[in-house]
């Protein structure tokens, strides 16, 4: 983190995941800053770095003994210099204001990248919905748009689902929040599709990320047709992704939760995904169910405390992270060189450490950043705005197609960039250096505010 100004660090010391965000974009965006001095004299670093505002709150609620509970909750309105705030809600128990900081850091530059009016937030709470009764998520949901409304809205601020938060809590907040504001618009996206969501909403994010795989190939004259691929977590990005890589005639091998891991050598086909799905979506059961009915495959219990995660330890030619940040280390991302892996596209929000991007990149390995490749799930929640704003549903096809022009155009937009600055097919600085131009030149379009 040498390269963050001394000042940044003293102000947020403790925030690693932040200053790791930071880090990671200051890196490859200094020719751009050497190539434009006005951007150092309007203090550009400083300002980028600083939320435009970050609300913390407390979040009391009952439980199902009549036991009242406190947790805490979060909003960082990071920047609107292009559009209103967009980005999800995380409920977990990881759930610090550090990671809300670089989830919105992040989602900043990837919303400039859909071709989209958005700025960029995040929020959430340290709340767990996992063993939590319908209830309970309901009543915390509640009492936690009882403080969020106050903040948000369909021109200021637009959440969606993260981890933790899907259409069962969305439909709560917003059912708060419309009778809070007694009002029924478009301010929370990944809506039930009869009031007033988009289709495929649920599949955009791991989607788009296959159709920005299937683009990196293509460049380099090759498809995802009979490759192998690792795909870690189990919930909406990774269902989806195993559908569209399936779809696109790939196999995949691996799903997994936080307590481990199953591969499965014959791979994971229709019918085995739909399985998955019953698992996660419906009964919430562990992933190491799948192999009581599958029993030729293999589950494998990580312990957190481990220097590396088997699960990028097999042979293959794509590797799809779609958990949680920093999920892939230096250690793993070696163990994916040494196995063959060709090819490594982000679906979860940082989920390769600085090491690894450094071995990917050095190696000449694919190496798709989040910001770029997972961008595909913000796109759909800004054409569920658009449909919300103009009172119209399209069809599953329209918003399929919007959502692979879409990814077309931030992948020619990263390539475009990194050959601006003399960098060959580095997706990495391509897409930082897209966002933070397009950003940074509305920023200053606008003056001091």
């Amino acid at each position: 983190m040498d390269n963050i100004p001394t000042h940044i660090i003293q102000r947020d010391p403790d925030q690693k995941e932040f200053l790791q965000a930071v880090s990671e974009l200051l890196e490859t965006v200094q020719p751009v800053l050497d190539r434009n001095p006005e951007y150092r004299s309007q203090a550009i670093l400083e300002r980028i770095t600083e939320p435009e505002r970050a609300i913390t709150f407390r979040v009391p609620w009952m439980d199902d003994q009549g036991r009242v509970q406190v947790n805490r909750g979060f909003r960082v309105e990071m920047n609107s210099a292009i559009g209103p705030y967009k980005g999800g809600l995380r409920f977990h128990p990881s759930v610090t204001l550090s990671i809300i900081k670089f989830l919105a850091f992040e989602q900043v530059f990837k919303n400039s990248l859909t071709t989209l009016q958005m700025g960029g937030g995040k929020g959430g709470a340290d709340f767990d919905p996992k063993g939590r009764s319908d209830t309970e998520v309901m009543r915390f949901c509640q009492a936690f748009m009882t403080e969020l409304c106050r903040h948000i809205g369909p021109n200021t601020d637009v959440p969606a689902g993260d981890i933790g938060v899907g259409a069962r809590e969305i439909g709560y907040l917003f059912g708060m929040y419309k009778k809070i504001r007694n009002e029924f618009t478009g301010v929370i996206t990944g809506k039930g599709l009869n009031w007033g969501g988009s289709l495929i909403r649920p599949q955009a994010t791991g989607y788009g990320m296959v159709y920005f795989a299937a683009e990196m190939l293509a460049e380099n004259s090759d498809s995802l047709e009979g490759k192998n691929f690792l795909v870690s977590g189990a919930g909406n990005v990774a269902q989806y992704t195993t559908e569209k890589v399936l779809q696109l005639g790939g196999r995949v091998l691996t799903l997994s939760d936080s307590s481990g891991y199953i591969y499965d050598e014959e791979g994971i086909d229709a019918e085995k995904l739909q399985h998955v799905m019953q698992l996660k979506n419906i009964r919430r059961a562990r992933i190491r169910e799948y192999c009581e009915k599958y029993p030729n495959a293999t589950y494998t219990e990580v312990d957190p405390e481990l220097d590396h995660n088997p699960l990028w330890n097999h042979t293959a030619d794509c590797a799809m992270p779609c958990a949680t940040q920093n999920e892939i280390n230096g250690q793993d991302a070696q163990h994916l060189l040494n196995n063959g892996v060709g090819l490594v596209c982000e679906g979860a929000n940082m989920p390769c450490t600085h090491e690894a991007i450094n071995i990917f990149i050095q190696n000449n390995i694919l190496y798709g950043p989040g910001k770029a490749a997972n961008a595909g799930g913000v796109a759909v929640s800004g054409l569920e705005m658009s449909q919300n704003s103009m009172r119209l549903a399209w069809s599953q096809d329209e918003v399929d197609n919007h959502l692979r022009r879409i990814m077309q155009s931030i992948h020619t937009t990263c390539l475009d960039a990194s050959h601006a600055y003399g960098l060959s097919k580095n997706y990495l600085a391509g897409a930082n250096i897209a966002g933070f131009v397009k950003v940074v030149n509305a920023m200053i379009d606008q003056g001091l505010v």
